[in-house]
């Protein structure tokens, strides 16, 4: 590796690539090789164990075919093409146009592609096939990354149609009408800039028309809608509203599907009757048809709503107008045009007809995009691949189940996200104070994306109330927290709804008057202005999302990007990080290459590549596997259960605790970070020559430690205070204070190295940074020694869970059909389960039972302050009638025991509440205890249990 490379920008943006990073696994370094990149993506290499796994590209294979064909044609003066054409490529080159307005080379390389296919001599493109999507009218689609110019490359396609069709007008290869389409209502109106008559049309504002030429370009017609519109009623669809009695009209006309005319009126306007019609799909990602032999299979990603409804909606309003009128052809732009496949990774859905490439990487390299510095290392222990914890936080394992859990918006978050936050933050308040001095008018921006709605709005409520100790990042009027569903409703009108909002005015409650669509509208417009000066979102700084930020979001001040999602696949990654991407200056150094911007990014894994088998050799044949279902004709063994969401706890009014019993909280340092490094991503793996540091050494000055007492009691407080307690509750918070201050004082909490013991500001860092865990300790032991009575709280939606829930699944474990359980098979993971499994099958003293796989009854506890989700392993009913859960255990550990606890106070609330049944618990540590434990159970049963009418198991 070259060590004086001090940026990963190696190419000019206005020249073909001459050079890409190269990474050489071997040596574990990165070199730069002579050459442009080949065009294609990156997946892992299969059946790879090792910690560092380099990848395997694969080519796109057309592109890789096209690109040289270009080349030549381009340096020979492009033969075959028509006057017009040869105008309008000149012009967009000629030095003397473009000094203020000079174009990337991946536009121009964008458009020539498009033009070599279309007017380059028929023997250049022999060879040449494009596979397209199975549809009636063509597609061509051009790979292009975020923040490379796509919208100047839709008003190329467009110049050099309508020019040529104006000019040509016999010549069946133009059109002058076109049809764009976009993603939303937010990408629509900033499309707008691409109709002719716009004022600030593009074609003047990048010159990309000559004057003399502005009027001819005029007489073509643009129509520019978002998906939405492409929308009808099937009859299918009509009959189940009539039938629901969603729709009374008495007129008949509006009970029978549309036709194609009349469909073509309502969508196409003014060009109903145009014939021959180009379309430009922005965003064609969204734009995909189904694979008929993966319908039903494409499934739901987080909070992400399946997309397969609009691909349908948006492919098959294009075949109702083709069949009408006719598509010349379809222009696609997408950074990832990638679609689902109904397989297990996305990029074997890549789309067939990509005609040119200019990813990512490219972008990186060209500096047309910033560059995107991921967590390579912290001071903290490492996760078995090497990798930071901050890698991708969603998947350690002190995170995933909390943050998938309906919680409280005040239950507080895990101490790594927490801890996150500070370095993430702290990073920000840098960067905010160096925009600051250099007078720039608006705040840079750290955006969050979440796994799901109360994730998000614990991070919004953490914030807003100062739990993370970096006051500017906690400013109430700055944060934006963006609801998904109400920012759809506005996406989908056709035209903004009328409301006038004042800038800056960021708050919600801020416009209590607004209607629903108003609110909607209100939300799009502050989302669509953040960064820009003057607007409405010109002072958030603070961005709280859900699934993905939409299309469309074109913010430049984005500096920091926390990932708090799953990531299953390096799609995924891109498609998150690119709306961070955009740069603010487009200055050339001295060097003739842009300066290098940046984006500092936590949780996103960068270089995560999932994979499926490739070719080169028949794959191994697949294990065999058995459907596991809830069966019908043994539904006499379905077991039910209550499907609590947490256990409330009566509390008695003096809260007290005995010291010499509560234990020790062991604090270790290794498993904090208060140092994280960050490198420059490219060709899928960091490369550590630019590099920079986060540290924490500021906040440890700026915190006392009255102020952390004070935010762990409030911290309980909040998320504890009930109408059961006994007392004021003032007299709540006084005591709670008074407790974690003896707690924290007590030497309760220990810190393994001796010289964090030493350093008091160490020592303060490490308690700001496990605050949650220091939370959640206390108050577990608080809740051991003052509980009077626990109350179950249910989920609302689905009080009762039941083994007929169980989605039918497949497995290759070993598994056995069993006769006393609703559920088909008995799947083990040891032979220990499988003999419990057959005494349980056997014992006249069990009715039913069932295996607890697949069933979603979970036990939430609390270890060492982290919040986790436990699976027993078998539910049972007994020959009495009454329930047992049965955990299976070999070794036994302090995470056991606290499980065990937990298990326990589920018990016990349920039982108190009544109406289920009555429930006992136990564990196993040997299959021959297991008819003792059971025994025992029925011997210990209590007196009949007391009726209830909050909810009952025969519901």
């Amino acid at each position: 590796m070259n060590k004086k490379i001090t940026k990963l920008i190696i190419n000019n943006p206005y020249e073909e690539p001459q050079h890409h990073w190269l990474y050489n696994r071997e040596n574990r370094d990165f070199h730069i090789k002579e050459g442009r990149r080949p065009a294609g993506y990156v997946i892992a290499t299969p059946n790879f164990k090792g910690f560092d796994d380099p990848g395997i590209s694969i080519e796109i294979e057309l592109v890789n075919k096209i690109r040289p064909r270009v080349k030549v044609w381009r340096e020979a003066g492009y033969p075959g093409v028509t006057g017009i054409t040869k105008r309008l490529l000149e012009y967009w080159q000629d030095p003397e146009q473009r000094q203020n307005s000079r174009f990337f080379f991946c536009q121009l390389e964008a458009i020539e592609t498009l033009v070599w296919l279309t007017e380059a001599p028929a023997a250049d493109r022999i060879g040449i096939n494009i596979e397209g999507d199975s549809g009636s009218f063509e597609r061509w689609c051009s790979k292009m990354a975020t923040g490379s110019g796509k919208t100047i490359i839709m008003a190329m396609i467009i110049a050099w149609n309508f020019l040529n069709k104006v000019t040509y007008s016999t010549d069946a290869r133009f059109s002058k009408y076109v049809l764009v389409v976009a993603p939303g209502l937010t990408v629509k109106n900033r499309l707008q800039v691409l109709q002719p008559a716009h004022e600030e049309n593009y074609y003047e504002a990048f010159n990309i028309v000559p004057t003399a030429l502005m009027d001819k370009l005029r007489q073509g017609k643009v129509l520019i809608q978002n998906w939405h519109t492409l929308a009808w009623d099937t009859q299918e669809k009509l009959d189940k509203k009539i039938e629901k009695g969603q729709l009374r009209s008495v007129d008949k006309r509006k009970q029978t599907e549309i036709s194609g005319t009349a469909y073509v009126r309502q969508v196409l306007g003014e060009m109903a009757n145009a014939r021959n019609i180009l379309v430009i799909n922005d965003e064609a990602h969204h734009a995909w048809r189904v694979n008929p032999e993966a319908v039903g299979k494409y499934r739901r990603i987080g909070s992400e709503k399946d997309s397969a409804e609009e691909a349908t909606i948006w492919v098959g309003g294009l075949d109702r107008i083709h069949e009408q009128r006719g598509i010349l052809r379809c222009f696609d732009l997408s950074a990832t045009p990638f679609s689902p496949s109904g397989k297990r990774t996305a990029e074997d859905a890549l789309f067939t007809w990509i005609v040119s490439d200019f990813g990512l990487n490219d972008a990186i390299e060209s500096g047309l995009v910033k560059t995107p510095r991921v967590v390579v290392r912290d001071d903290s222990i490492v996760t078995k691949e090497l990798k930071s914890r901050l890698y991708h936080i969603y998947a350690d394992d002190e995170v995933k189940d909390d943050i998938n859990r309906p919680a409280a918006e005040a239950e507080p978050l895990p101490d790594l996200i927490t801890n996150a936050y500070y370095l993430l933050g702290m990073d920000w308040q840098i960067a905010k104070q160096a925009w600051q001095q250099a007078r720039h008018p608006v705040p840079p921006v750290m955006i969050t994306v979440a796994n799901r709605t109360e994730t998000s709005a614990r991070i919004k409520y953490a914030f807003e109330h100062n739990k993370i100790l970096i006051p500017e990042l906690c400013n109430i009027d700055q944060i934006l927290q963006i609801d998904s569903k109400v920012l759809n409703v506005a996406e989908a009108e056709t035209e903004a709804v009328e409301i006038e909002v004042a800038a800056g005015d960021v708050n919600q409650e801020a416009a209590p008057k607004l209607t629903k669509r108003q609110q909607a509208e209100w939300l799009r417009q502050t989302v669509d202005t953040v960064g820009d000066a003057g607007k409405p979102g010109e002072r958030i700084q603070n961005v709280i999302s859900v699934g993905m930020l939409s299309e469309g979001w074109d913010t430049k001040t984005v500096t920091h990007i926390m990932g708090l999602r799953a990531f299953s696949s390096q799609l995924l990654c891109e498609q998150v990080v690119g709306r961070g991407l955009r740069r603010v200056s487009y200055d050339v150094g001295d060097d003739g290459l842009f300066e290098a911007e940046y984006v500092n990014i936590f949780g996103v894994p960068f270089t995560f590549l999932p994979h499926e088998e490739g070719e080169g050799g028949p794959p191994p044949p697949p294990l065999p596997k058995t459907r596991i279902e809830p069966m019908k004709e043994k539904s006499k063994h379905e077991i039910r259960w209550p499907n609590v969401v947490r256990i409330d706890h009566v509390y008695h009014p003096l809260l007290t605790l005995d010291w010499q019993k509560v234990k020790t909280l062991e604090i270790d340092p290794y498993e904090t970070i208060t140092q994280a490094d960050l490198a420059a991503i490219i060709s899928g793996q960091a490369n550590p020559a630019v590099k920079a540091a986060i540290g924490l050494e500021k906040i440890a000055v700026e915190t006392r430690v009255q102020t952390i007492v004070f935010k762990v009691a409030a911290s309980i407080y909040n998320a504890e205070q009930q109408p059961d307690w006994k007392g004021p509750k003032e007299m709540l918070l006084a005591q709670v204070v008074r407790l974690v201050e003896a707690f924290i004082q007590s030497g309760k909490i220990v810190i393994k190295n001796n010289l964090f013991n030493e350093d008091e500001s160490k020592n303060k860092i490490l308690i700001i940074l496990n605050m949650n865990k220091i939370i959640q300790y206390i108050w577990s032991e608080i809740r051991a020694e003052n509980t009077e009575k626990l109350t179950p709280v249910f989920n609302r939606e689905n009080p009762i869970k039941s083994t007929s829930g169980m989605r039918p699944w497949f497995t290759s474990k070993p598994c056995e059909w069993v006769e006393k359980s609703h559920i088909s098979h008995c799947v083990y993971d040891s032979g220990w389960e499988a003999t419990e499994a057959y005494f349980l099958e056997q014992s006249d003293l069990v009715t039913s039972f069932v295996k607890n796989d697949h069933l979603g009854f979970s036990i939430l506890y609390n270890h060492q302050g982290i919040i986790r989700k436990y699976y027993p392993d078998f539910l049972i009913r007994l020959a009495n009638g009454e329930y047992l859960i049965l955990e299976v255990k070999g070794a036994d550990s302090q995470q056991d025991k606290t499980k065990r606890e937990y298990l326990n106070q589920w018990v016990q609330a349920v039982n108190e509440q009544g109406g289920f049944g009555t429930w006992h618990w136990d564990v196993s540590f040997h299959p021959s205890d297991i008819e003792n434990k059971i025994r025992k159970c029925m011997e210990n049963s209590p007196s009949p249990e007391k009726p209830s009418a909050a909810v009952s198991l025969a519901m």
